[in-house]
């Protein structure tokens, strides 16, 4: 789960969804949601996007967990990974080694990918992921 959350470290997330931690969560970098603050008020701006990883948005590399040693990660779940738990061994590791992240990435993408998910009558497509339908 550690390396899928990995992914990360390209794509965007709206202040609606990161909005809680940058005013009310104290394990994150002062600065970095001072910095968030300016584009995502208390109030309004839900839309406004930031990216997931604040040093190289657009490149796939381990910059992500580099940001969650220094607490700048955008959302709550990610800072979670590096909050005094189990996560914690595995996210310096992959700080300090692309080239093992990039492998074990690589590795669950492919097991997740033949997971057999349940469809047709045995499944369910959710109409809003977060609740059953």
């Amino acid at each position: 789960m550690v390396a899928l959350s990995g992914a990360h470290t390209i794509g965007q997330a709206r202040c609606t969804i990161f909005r809680n931690r940058i005013y009310n969560e104290t394990n994150i970098d002062s600065s970095f949601a001072t910095s968030l603050k300016a584009n995502c008020p208390t109030s309004g701006g839900d839309n406004t996007l930031a990216p997931l990883d604040l040093t190289s948005p657009n490149a796939f590399d381990n910059a992500y967990f580099r940001n969650l040693l220094s607490q700048k990660g955008l959302l709550h779940s990610d800072q979670q990974l590096f909050s005094g738990g189990s996560a914690d061994a595995q996210v310096r590791a992959y700080s300090t080694n692309p080239t093992s992240f990039s492998t074990d990435f690589a590795n669950a993408m492919v097991k997740m990918g033949n997971l057999s998910p349940l469809t047709g009558t045995s499944g369910q497509i959710r109409t809003n992921c977060r609740k059953a339908n």
